[in-house]
């Protein structure tokens, strides 16, 4: 029998969210086939002729899972204005989304989930990466997010008022093939006329937004700042509230009893407030943004405090917020209080669980090899994910 992808990693370490080991790592046709003693690996692998077998000397190295980023869009490209990429034709939106994709996995990202593109671009994107067409990460997409009426994003979402239609809506967007779907609950700082915090879609359409993705059983996002807005997304059973940035402790405490994902994008606020105007980041953005920078340290507090359960995601592509940078968002958690052990938890089994995937996060046996190859123990360091020495999705090497 011909093997694909069959790879011995010797003489390092493991590292995931089970701690950090010693142990040899073989992959054989896109899943680990064997963890543990150098001897037992390598009889899981003794039947491979010598030249379909790559050995990868680990010593002095890790081997720890490929990142999870649980909120990306791919068609934006970290450009001070945002809005201005709806003008580009939808080849230039592909050829970007590409050139993501590249950056991405070549930084140690092996999936990412795309909250909100034009059209069928990220949907579309999920099958070319699955396909070998276009080199990158596993891609799971909403399709387009659902908002009200002139509402956050509105220039590339799919507006909808009233129960009744954000239904519809919802189900529009799970007919395309999505894999989660999105909607705005609040305003946002990069949308002009917005108000960051204010609640935009209201408690009855979040009910029917959620009540659309329940038969399937597919996880739901909430862009929500303010704090009656995550409450409201909460309320309704939404599966993340993604940046949660005015959190208070009613409404970390509710997320904490009723499972619900904080998805915090620090590199977002980041990229614009660090920039600023000078950058070319629209004057209105960058007021918003400064504002809510200073509320999302308690938000941190907060969610700390209650123990809210937390998925990486950065938000790549907003303003100097670039896929090729997706791993310092863990560096930026760390510094909001998480430990080094924690981010990596939310970077690979949280974000995993959120997105609903089986067999990804863990360096295990039966678990798909989406893999780096570290110079340092990431559970003790977070600056190990910056530059891996080698990258390995669905079992080939990629960077």
């Amino acid at each position: 029998m011909a093997h694909s992808g069959v790879h011995l990693f010797t003489g390092g370490r493991v590292a995931d969210a089970d701690g950090t080991r010693r142990a040899d790592v073989a992959v054989v046709d896109g899943e680990i086939a064997a963890v543990g003693d150098p001897g037992a690996v390598a009889a899981a692998v003794e039947d491979v002729p010598a030249e379909d077998l790559e050995r990868v000397d680990a010593s002095d190295r890790v081997v720890a899972p490929g990142l999870i980023d649980a909120h990306v869009h791919v068609m934006m490209d970290g450009r001070p204005d945002v809005a201005t990429a709806v003008s580009d034709s939808d080849y230039t939106a592909s050829y970007r989304t590409a050139s993501n994709l590249e950056a991405a996995v070549s930084a140690g990202v092996t999936t990412v989930r795309d909250l909100g593109s034009r059209g069928t671009l990220a949907l579309d994107a999920a099958e070319a990466v699955a396909a070998g067409d276009i080199p990158g990460p596993r891609v799971l997409a909403c399709g387009r997010n659902v908002i009200m009426t002139g509402g956050h994003g509105n220039w590339f979402g799919r507006e909808a008022d009233g129960p009744a239609e954000v239904r519809k809506a919802a189900r529009e967007q799970l007919k395309a093939g999505a894999d989660v779907l999105k909607c705005m609950a609040t305003g946002g700082v990069l949308t002009e006329g917005a108000v960051t915090g204010a609640p935009e879609l209201t408690p009855e359409e979040l009910a029917a937004f959620t009540d659309a993705a329940a038969p399937t059983d597919t996880p739901t996002a909430a862009h929500a700042h303010g704090e009656e807005g995550i409450k409201n997304a909460v309320e309704a059973g939404i599966s993340s509230v993604e940046h949660g940035t005015f959190m208070d402790r009613e409404a970390a405490e509710m997320m904490a009893e009723r499972g619900t994902y904080w998805v915090p994008t620090a590199s977002a606020l980041r990229g614009i407030v660090e920039n600023g105007v000078e950058a070319g980041i629209p004057e209105d953005a960058v007021a918003k943004a400064e504002d809510a920078a200073d509320r999302f340290d308690d938000a941190w507090d907060h969610a700390l405090a209650a123990d809210v359960p937390i998925a990486m995601g950065t938000d790549a592509g907003t303003p100097f917020n670039f896929f090729a940078e997706i791993p310092q968002e863990l560096a930026h958690m760390v510094e909001y209080g998480l430990s080094p052990e924690r981010a990596l938890e939310a970077a690979t089994v949280n974000a995993a669980d959120l997105l609903g995937l089986d067999g990804v996060g863990r360096v295990e046996e039966g678990h798909r090899a989406d893999l780096v190859v570290l110079d340092a123990d990431p559970n003790t360091d977070v600056e190990a994910w910056q530059e891996p020495e080698a990258v390995f999705a669905r079992g080939e090497r990629v960077a």
